[in-house]
């Protein structure tokens, strides 16, 4: 099977049919259940997702795993290095041999947890995923850093809320220049505003950033926006339109390796006003605790359908 058979064999097997024209829940029953779960991130093969799982309030995150195996995704379990901490924002590097994340995981076995967030790595190894990794400068500040994504050339790509910054939390490049990085640069006024602006998204080839911006501030309103690179320069950054994003919140968005979906977190609603027909109480229960509640959950949309 050569490469374009087998990434449309792994598309159409471990992403499932897609409305090209409205995000679906993605895994429902499965990986979106009716409890909390935002930022998937997929293998570079696409048979192994990686996602969140959240308290209802969002304070407490665990990274899960599940397997595209026979057809279905498996149980998703915790991955080995996390659930204790808040772990958050799951990046595969595309051999994917190498996980970042980010975590409020003290630096030393014993001390309490971070008040901020700082970004982490672990690698595969032949037992498994090793013992996650702090990320020393020019990465991590004294604020928090959230979402990071790294482009084909090795540019690694974050939110920070460090001092100096246009708002609250802007996005920042470190570019990898001589096999080293450099110091990271604030994306400048087509990016960043005086509001917050925290999980970029970058294109393998740096062609598109996608990134979530909470416009008025608040994470209430967090929505996608995306900026074009061209001729060198970021061009303004324009909100994408529904049915991606809604009045609800949006954020963790990623594009698949094959660049053929977008994956984020959604806690829109399905039920509005009124139920189809009256419920007894197993029955509202079983709503109640189903995906498309409102709570969070994971949808995907053919990217081609993305009007930008």
């Amino acid at each position: 099977m050569n490469k374009i058979s087998l990434s449309l064999f792994t598309a159409s097997f471990c992403f499932g049919q897609n409305n090209k024209s409205e995000p679906q829940i993605f895994g429902e029953g499965v990986i979106s259940t009716g409890d909390y779960e935002t930022h998937a991130a997929f293998s570079p093969s696409g048979d192994t997702l990686y996602f969140l799982k959240c308290m209802p309030d969002g304070n407490l995150c665990s990274i899960c795993v599940s397997y595209h195996k026979n057809n279905i995704w498996s149980k998703p379990e915790i991955v080995s290095f996390s659930g204790k901490y808040v772990d958050a924002d799951p990046f595969v590097t595309k051999d994917g041999n190498t996980i970042y994340f980010v975590s409020n995981r003290p630096l030393h076995e014993g001390d309490p947890a971070k008040e901020d967030w700082d970004i982490w790595k672990t690698e595969r190894r032949s037992s498994g995923w090793g013992e996650p990794v702090h990320l020393d400068s020019p990465f991590n500040s004294s604020g928090s850093e959230f979402f990071p994504t790294i482009a084909d050339n090795g540019n690694f790509y974050f939110g920070s809320s460090r001092k100096g910054g246009k708002g609250r939390a802007d996005i920042y490049v470190s570019r990898f220049i001589n096999n080293q990085y450099a110091m990271p640069e604030n994306l400048g006024d087509s990016i960043n505003t005086v509001d917050n602006e925290y999980e970029p998204f970058i294109a393998p080839d740096e062609s598109y950033l996608i990134f979530m911006a909470t416009i008025p501030n608040g994470i209430a309103n967090a929505d996608f926006y995306i900026s074009h690179h061209l001729n060198g320069r970021w061009t303004k950054a324009k909100k994408l339109p529904a049915p991606v994003n809604t009045a609800a919140t949006e954020w963790g968005g990623k594009v698949t390796r094959d660049g053929k979906y977008f994956f984020f977190g959604s806690s829109r609603n399905k039920i509005t006003d009124a139920l189809p027909q009256r419920e007894n109480m197993e029955q509202f229960e079983k709503t109640l605790n189903t995906a498309g509640n409102g709570l969070g959950d994971i949808y995907k949309i053919d990217f081609s359908a993305l009007d930008f």
